[in-house]
């Protein structure tokens, strides 16, 4: 499971990543559903429940359902971290329990030039995707000591992109990502609770349950 050792670090870590200099086409996102009141929206890091259905963008030809194929139960993933589709990565963030969005995504996002089982090289992909739940992932004390790295027990914007850096590089992926910036802002977006510039080892740990 690609980056899964990052997921068991940091939560607000688990962005997505192109890896590359230029920008990748974007998704497409259509809402279908939204429900009335929402209560939680989807983050980098958050564990999400989903059932889905994909189709073939040039034919409508459907590849997979949740609800039909294998054992129709809704799967459990990660956001933000390529256990899935960077097209999922990219669509599913700021998505409410209850909501329902139809997401196209180009090849570069999907399954590329090589294809995949059903799915022919070079295709563009069609997901009507249900969020069904949403939960916090996991954080660790130990984690958060092997990232501060001059033990002041709180963690600068320097340690967290060193962090990025060497995680990335770890798992094949390009350490100098111009994205790194990006999501070192929306991490202390979300877990400076103070905006003091630093996450100290109380919002670290701290599970957060923002709205």
């Amino acid at each position: 499971m690609v980056l899964f050792s990052i997921c068991l670090i940091f939560p607000s870590l688990f962005v997505f990543v192109t890896g590359g200099k230029l920008p990748e086409p974007d998704v497409k996102i259509e809402v279908l559903h939204k429900p009335f009141m929402c209560y939680r929206k989807s983050k980098y890091g958050d564990m999400l429940l989903v059932h889905h259905e994909g189709y073939l963008e040039s034919d409508g030809t459907p590849f997979f359902s949740s609800r039909k194929d294998g054992d129709t139960n809704p799967v459990w993933f990660t956001l933000g971290i390529r256990e899935v589709l960077k097209g999922w990565d990219k669509g599913l963030k700021d998505m409410c329990a209850g909501e329902r969005r139809k997401l196209t995504v180009p090849p570069s996002l999907g399954y590329g030039k090589e294809g995949k089982g059903k799915i022919p090289p070079g295709s563009t992909l069609i997901f009507d995707i249900e969020l069904m739940e949403i939960r916090n992932g996991p954080r660790s004390h130990d984690s958060f000591r092997e990232m501060d790295l001059n033990d002041d027990w709180k963690l600068c914007r320097e340690e967290v992109k060193e962090y990025l850096r060497k995680e990335f590089e770890k798992h094949g992926y390009s350490p100098n990502d111009t994205n790194h910036e990006v999501m070192v802002d929306d991490i202390f977006k979300n877990e400076d609770e103070d905006n003091d510039g630093f996450i100290s080892a109380r919002e670290f740990t701290y599970q957060h349950d923002e709205l």
